[in-house]
């Protein structure tokens, strides 16, 4: 196993996505995320890799579909509105089944918000990324160590599936530094075998008569497309299946069940700790992949005893607090903690809400 190094949430992802065979980054600075691009400008070159600074967010993404649908691994980053801007591109990649990997480290909104940690765009990673109601995995890290991994993942999850996958993160988990172990870095034979491994639809050179398996979207016939969705339909069912991760604390009898990811799962599950402690049943999910959502967990509640399931996120509106209410499907009680704006949530804030709701406060 590898010594534990200490790093910053960004640096880490970068390193992460490095050692994954991420090849190629393009990316345009904003806060809280400029360590990515800054990170890749001097690493990529030292592994034999492209770094570009695009003139903006959609210059980026667009370098990053081409570069995608040559087959190399790639990667883009940014933050809430940034992101916003990349929504053609990651769309397109989508509809073309480009792979490739973006980081969302969010910050508070709408419109240009807050340079502060937030949650607010959790319908834009889950719901609508893009137009055309296309689907992500979409993994969600409360420390740098899950971070490190979840990058690492998503590069084979991307290739598997020939589709974007998002690492939603924050300003917290982006610039916090933690001890972290980082996974194996791909030799220049095991890079070099992972994009020839792609040739089959990549857009590197072909015979006539080599088949070649990329698609165009745009050049589509209405039949092509609605069968594209229907295979699509499948894919995101089969997510559903086998790629949803969740940690889950304390289900059995509790009487309030916290529901949080990201940082704000950091901070429940303190608040959760405390409250144990002084005797009160409280569990928790927490999702690591908010898409896709892991509904099953909330069957393992116990809704004759648990008093009330509580959303904990830091975006008002709640937003995660939908995927919450349809995962419960009526059965009990279901009440919000929340914080907005690049405000922190705090675990005073939570064990108030929790402690209302054991004593009979429950809306």
């Amino acid at each position: 196993m590898s010594d534990k190094v200490f790093m910053k949430g960004c640096e880490a992802i970068a390193e992460a996505a490095v050692r994954a065979g991420c090849r190629f980054y393009a990316g345009y600075p904003i806060t809280p995320q400029n360590e990515i691009p800054e990170y890749m400008s001097r690493r990529l070159p030292q592994v034999g890799g492209v770094f570009v600074q695009g003139e903006s967010e959609i210059a980026s993404v667009n370098m990053v579909y081409g570069a995608g649908a040559g087959g190399t691994r790639s990667m883009t980053s940014s933050s809430s509105v940034g992101i916003s801007l990349k929504s053609e591109g990651i769309s397109y990649c989508a509809g073309a089944m480009v792979p490739m990997v973006y980081a969302n480290m969010q910050r508070g909104g709408p419109g240009v918000g807050t340079i502060q940690a937030s949650q607010q765009d959790y319908f834009q990673a889950t719901k609508a990324s893009g137009n055309g109601g296309f689907k992500m995995i979409v993994l969600a890290p409360a420390t740098v160590q899950e971070a490190v991994d979840m990058t690492y993942q998503a590069f084979d999850l991307a290739e598997r599936d020939r589709n974007p996958v998002l690492i939603l993160g924050d300003g917290v988990i982006g610039t916090i530094m933690e001890p972290v172990v980082l996974p194996p870095m791909k030799s220049d034979e095991e890079v070099a075998a992972l994009k020839q491994a792609n040739r089959k639809w990549a857009i590197v050179g072909h015979s006539r008569d080599e088949k070649r398996g990329f698609l165009s979207p745009g050049y589509w016939s209405t039949v092509m497309q609605e069968e594209h969705c229907i295979q699509l339909d499948k894919m995101y069912h089969g997510w559903e299946e086998n790629d949803v991760q969740v940690e889950e604390l304390y289900l059995d009898n509790a009487e309030l069940v916290f529901v949080a990811y990201g940082t704000t799962a950091r901070i429940a599950k303190s608040a959760l700790e405390l409250l144990r402690a002084e005797g009160h049943k409280v569990g928790m999910i927490r999702p690591k992949t908010v898409s896709p959502f892991p509904v099953k967990s909330f069957d393992k509640i116990n809704y004759d005893v648990c008093k009330c399931v509580l959303d904990i996120e830091m975006s008002i509106p709640a937003q995660m607090l939908y995927d919450v209410k349809l995962a419960v499907k009526e059965r009990g009680a279901v009440d919000t903690c929340l914080r907005s704006g690049g405000n922190l949530i705090e675990r005073g804030d939570i064990v108030r809400k929790a402690q209302e709701i054991l004593s009979g406060g429950v809306k």
